[in-house]
């Protein structure tokens, strides 16, 4: 889920989940509740992954040929 992998990123940047939000433009309460629902957009999560400093990568791998998108 994106939620652990974010809150493993948090620990590894020793950052907390108010200093995420503040990067982000958001309230604690509001990347809260993302995190408990497991609910980002792809925009969240791009501007989340330069908050903490990361690369993020999204494909879909097409099952029968494992042709990525």
């Amino acid at each position: 889920m994106v939620s652990e992998k974010i809150r493993i990123l948090l620990i590894k940047r020793r950052m907390t989940m108010s200093e995420l939000a503040d990067k982000m433009e958001t309230t604690p309460q509001n990347l809260s509740n993302k995190l408990n629902r497991d609910n980002f957009t792809e925009k969240e999560m791009k501007t989340m992954s330069a908050a903490l400093g990361c690369k993020l990568d999204i494909t879909f791998t097409i099952d029968e040929t494992g042709e990525q998108l």
